[in-house]
């Protein structure tokens, strides 16, 4: 089968890997359907390895770079292990792709998302989305409602990061918020901010593009290319209740946290790729609070839910869908230079 695997930076190959084969009675095989580009993928691609297991294999999946990648991405079910009771053969699933400890088809902590062993399927070995077909887990499986398409599937995993940063912060119902950065991820966390009844809900974003798609879902705009965005909101209202990081830029992590009223809170969305610095005055003086999230937990089945109601829409996400063949030209390095494309979805076939 043709899949895509990463050697290092900027070293991404499509070429021929070994099919996978159901061996664990809980083993769900997935023909893959679409499958998008994340930025931690782009991290990956661009500066990696981070999550990429590199010198020494992976806990749980036992393996290490060069690994297929792909995490965000939703297929039918071909073949099922003997134990398997959730799926069937013919099922559309969307893939929940955390590597966390597991055993009989569930993960085992409450928290499995915080696990020292985390890791995710694409990212950290075992296969991945942007291939012809992966096996996975039971407990990583999660059925697709009749009303949605394989594409919306595909949306499921980067909804879910969006959704679990809102529910993990302090945002009540009628409380103001700040979303820095409007690509993908800040884009799912403004239509999340929407569905817990944010009132006011600013978008920091300097791709005019990505402006519009921001404005689109009902948020005001602040240029962050030509307009001092701390200013313009602390002008306004004062400050928000909640501002939410998700560039992984330093100086942009500090502008979250000058954004928000004193007791306000700045969470981090972001995957890091070096440092950032703070000064601590700023968060003490204010009583305000910084905190992080990784991930998601416990939360696929309220993203569909959310978007059988008309959340994280593809039409509004997706902005190219292009073939296995054209992941790295039409793919990681459009994404890694044109800040106009939001989402970008593979199929392998």
């Amino acid at each position: 089968m043709k899949a895509a695997v990463w050697y290092k930076a900027k070293d991404l190959r499509v070429e021929q890997a070994e099919e996978p084969s159901v061996k664990g009675e809980h083993d769900v095989k997935v023909k893959v359907k679409w499958c998008g580009i994340c930025g931690s993928d782009l991290h990956e691609y661009l500066a990696g390895p981070i999550f990429i297991p590199e010198g020494s294999p992976h806990p749980i999946s036992g393996q290490q770079a060069p690994i297929i990648m792909g995490h965000e991405f939703a297929g039918e079910v071909t073949e099922v292990g003997s134990k398997v009771t959730k799926v069937k053969a013919g099922d559309r699933v969307a893939i929940e792709p955390i590597l966390a400890p597991n055993e009989n088809g569930r993960y085992t902590d409450e928290k499995y998302n915080l696990t020292d062993l985390l890791g995710f399927h694409g990212l950290s070995g075992g296969g991945g989305g942007f291939s012809e077909f992966t096996v996975v887990g039971e407990h990583m499986v999660h059925i697709i409602p009749e009303e949605l398409s394989f594409e919306q599937g595909a949306l499921v995993e980067p909804a879910a990061v969006g959704l679990h940063a809102v529910r993990q912060s302090s945002l009540k119902a009628g409380d103001t918020a700040a979303v820095f950065g409007a690509g993908p991820i800040g884009l799912m966390v403004i239509d999340a901010l929407k569905a817990a009844g944010a009132s006011k809900i600013y978008a920091v974003e300097v791709s005019e593009s990505r402006q519009k798609k921001a404005e689109n879902l009902g948020a005001v705009v602040i240029n962050a290319s030509s307009d001092d965005a701390v200013k313009v909101i602390q002008d306004e209202i004062g400050g928000v209740d909640v501002a939410f990081e998700v560039t992984g830029i330093p100086k942009v992590l500090n502008q979250a946290v000058h954004s928000t009223h004193s007791g306000g809170e700045t969470v981090i969305v972001s995957i890091w790729e070096g440092e950032a610095s703070l000064q601590p005055n700023d968060i003490v003086i204010k009583e305000r609070t910084v905190k992080g999230i990784i991930a998601y937990r416990h939360i696929y089945p309220a993203v569909m839910e959310l978007m059988k109601q008309g959340h994280f829409q593809a039409d509004m996400m997706v902005t190219d869908k292009i073939r296995l063949d054209e992941v790295v030209d039409k793919g990681f390095e459009v994404l890694s230079t044109d800040k106009s494309q939001v989402k970008i979805l593979v199929s392998p076939e």
